[in-house]
């Protein structure tokens, strides 16, 4: 039962201007609503009620955003530099890492985080992600991010030829944070040293997920959703 989730809020979302330029792109509105909503939506399917978010970019506004989130002890992780810190915040357990512009809609066979925490192999695994296929990216553009082995293991494909693209979301075990430093570095390096050790996996998620980069995909996104 995973009770915690690290969501990240840090990034400035430059291909986003305009609309970030005076917003960080989690609070960027579709349909009204800050993408942060959505990701707090499917929160409350789970068991999560622990949530660490990281902020950099206008840290005072997603401060100000997380004091009007009700049903969760939330813990903000302000970063003077875009760097990780917030491990110590997320305690020894496997916890959910979601993007926190991250927008995806539950299909029928089932909720992504449910789905993600029924197959999650503590003992075999590090990191479980989420991944959608390319074939099925039309509202928005698809990267082909990583493969899936038929066992079910992750192998990041580096010329980007890959068959899935990573949604953002994930199940992280704390022990893979053990190598996270102070300094400037992508989350990547814990993904590339789990696949090395043949304890990166994935799932193929069935519902739709929306790559949202740019004021065009955002409008893409809310045009199929009031048709």
């Amino acid at each position: 039962m995973i009770d915690t989730a690290f969501i990240l809020a840090a990034g400035k979302g430059t291909r986003m201007a305009p609309l970030t330029d005076h917003a960080p792109k989690p609070l960027v509105r579709l349909n009204g609503r800050p993408l942060l909503d959505y990701v707090f939506d499917h929160l409350r399917g789970t068991h999560v009620r622990h949530v660490v978010v990281n902020s950099f970019y206008l840290p005072h506004m997603v401060a100000s955003y997380l004091d009007g989130v009700e049903g969760f002890n939330i813990r903000l992780s302000h970063e003077d530099v875009l760097l990780r810190k917030a491990a110590p915040l997320l305690g020894q357990s496997p916890f959910f890492m979601i993007n926190g512009d991250a927008f995806w809609i539950d299909g029928e066979q089932g909720a992504a985080l449910a789905t993600l925490e029924a197959a999650f192999l503590p003992d075999s695994m590090d990191i479980l992600l989420l991944l959608i296929p390319v074939s099925r990216m039309i509202l928005t553009e698809g990267v082909g991010d990583y493969d899936i082995a038929p066992s079910g293991a992750a192998h990041r494909s580096k010329t980007k030829n890959g068959t899935h693209m990573f949604t953002g979301i994930r199940i992280v075990h704390p022990r893979i944070l053990g190598t996270m430093r102070d300094g400037a570095y992508s989350f990547l390096q814990q993904m590339d040293e789990a696949e090395a050790a043949g304890r990166l996996f994935a799932l193929e998620y069935s519902g739709d997920w929306h790559h949202i980069s740019t004021p065009d995909d955002l409008k893409r996104v809310e045009d199929s959703l009031t048709s």
